[in-house]
């Protein structure tokens, strides 16, 4: 049996890049005539299925590529593996079938195209988790749908499913103000997702509401170069906070962990709260007060989309928001 062509063979063989390729198949603009009409006619002497994707969009059921970062799957337990089985979950029940691919480092720095993609396999694409500026603005050039999902980018008009960010912290935020708090410390890096700088505003939202300054030495970074978690505790920390606000569960298991090693008690003499309600908020020591995430209405709704953008590419952009709950446990004190 012969083997299918794949749309980074044609790249291959005429020295072009495959996003070129992928531009001149599906009409899009950025690839000259001349070359072009060179593609086409070399994708049709290589047997090349080229409505291969529209002769699926009327289908029932389809393959779905879901990529992943992989500095968010190599500890082994994430918060995106849990979201994946809910994704997996909802294609089930509607006949499609979905794939994980995860992007390296290396792939995702030199805008390496998706083997699902180049293979010529996937109907549609959804993006689970942040992915930096210049790889997602190659995946729109791409000739395939694609959603984000817990992450969002106006300006290349995905459609994207997200957690209610901004408003969720701002609760998180407001409940340690009704507990007595006002010396409260934001840790989270602030641009380093959509995520994280929502989370970081509904705070000072929450502060701002409250009377409360809002002070740049009250604010700690807690991604490295490269957006693993990686930060420190001011020594004088019970002298500057009651509370941390953390941008997610990750990060305020980390922190009560390294108060842990300096005998500071949690929530005795600092308060701490997370974001996403993932294991380990209830596996820590000191089981973590968290605003839970609804994981599986954002896949259900990230499934909705693609098929959605499948079956009618045109369809206008949408951005979907999904509330979650306040979940309290034992890592707040009043005071």
């Amino acid at each position: 049996m012969a083997k299918a062509v794949r749309m980074a063979d044609i790249a291959e063989k005429l020295n072009v890049s495959v996003v070129t390729v992928s531009k001149a198949l599906s009409g899009k603009d950025g690839v000259g005539s001349e070359l072009r009409e060179t593609i086409i006619k070399t994708a049709d002497e290589m047997g090349y299925l080229i409505n291969k994707k529209t002769d699926s969009s009327n289908s029932d059921s389809h393959l779905i590529g879901i990529l992943n970062a992989h500095r968010y799957l190599e500890k082994g337990s994430s918060f995106y593996w849990s979201l994946y089985e809910k994704l997996l979950k909802s294609f089930s029940s509607t006949g499609d079938l979905g794939v994980l691919e995860v992007i390296t480092e290396d792939a995702e720095q030199n805008l390496i195209v998706p083997n699902l993609v180049k293979s010529n396999r996937a109907d549609g694409i959804i993006a689970m988790g942040p992915f930096n500026d210049d790889y997602l603005k190659m995946l729109s050039e791409l000739d395939v749908p694609v959603v984000l999902l817990d992450s969002y980018k106006s300006r290349l008009g995905f459609d994207s499913v997200i957690s209610d960010g901004y408003y969720g912290m701002y609760i998180m935020t407001d409940y340690l103000i009704q507990q007595g708090h006002h010396d409260i410390m934001f840790i989270g890096t602030i641009g380093e997702t959509s995520s994280i700088t929502d989370r970081f505003f509904g705070y000072c939202r929450a502060l701002a509401d409250a009377g409360i300054p809002i002070r740049d030495d009250m604010i700690i970074p807690d991604r490295n170069e490269v957006g693993k978690i990686e930060f420190s505790l001011p020594d004088d920390i019970t002298k500057r906070a009651t509370a941390l606000v953390c941008n997610c569960d990750n990060t305020a298991y980390e922190a009560i962990n390294m108060l842990s090693e300096r005998n500071i008690k949690v929530p005795d003499d600092i308060s701490v709260v997370g974001f996403d309600n993932y294991i380990l908020s209830w596996i820590s020591p000191i089981k973590i007060t968290t605003y839970e995430v609804n994981q599986d209405r954002m896949a259900r709704e990230s499934a909705k989309q693609i098929r959605n953008k499948i079956k009618n590419p045109n369809m206008p952009h949408d951005v979907r928001m999904v509330n979650g709950d306040i979940i309290v446990r034992d890592s707040v004190k009043k005071i």
